[in-house]
């Protein structure tokens, strides 16, 4: 019986420690994309861009409310090297959405854990 209850630990933690090197390894190419290979997105503008100039009205596009921000035009204010800057501003998103995503889940899974205790 103990052999038994050992097997599934062991088999668990291989389980857990599998899970853990599957998020890690899918952050750490999260970062790359983000803060490497977005460099080399296509200059070209996007497909609402050019239906918009091609329509004739792309001159009529004003800057968004959020045209001053920091991580405005996907770049961060103040780096003046293009491929630094693009990068951090992705890293940055990348981080950003990881801890609201992260905080959301806690807050929800302990909500549920309350209201199955009760």
């Amino acid at each position: 019986m103990s052999g038994t209850a050992t097997s599934g630990t062991a088999t668990s933690g291989s389980a857990t420690r599998s899970r853990r090197a599957f998020w890690i390894a899918g952050l750490v190419v999260t970062l790359l994309v983000a803060g490497f290979v977005s460099y080399y997105a296509s200059a070209h503008p996007d497909g609402l861009e050019w239906a918009a100039g091609e329509s004739g009205f792309a001159d009529t596009a004003r800057d968004s409310a959020v045209a001053g921000s920091p991580l405005a035009d996907y770049g961060v204010e103040g780096v003046d090297d293009g491929r630094l800057s693009g990068g951090l501003a992705g890293v940055i998103g990348v981080a950003v959405t990881l801890v609201l995503a992260g905080g959301l889940t806690l807050v929800l899974r302990r909500r549920t854990g309350t209201a199955d205790r009760d």
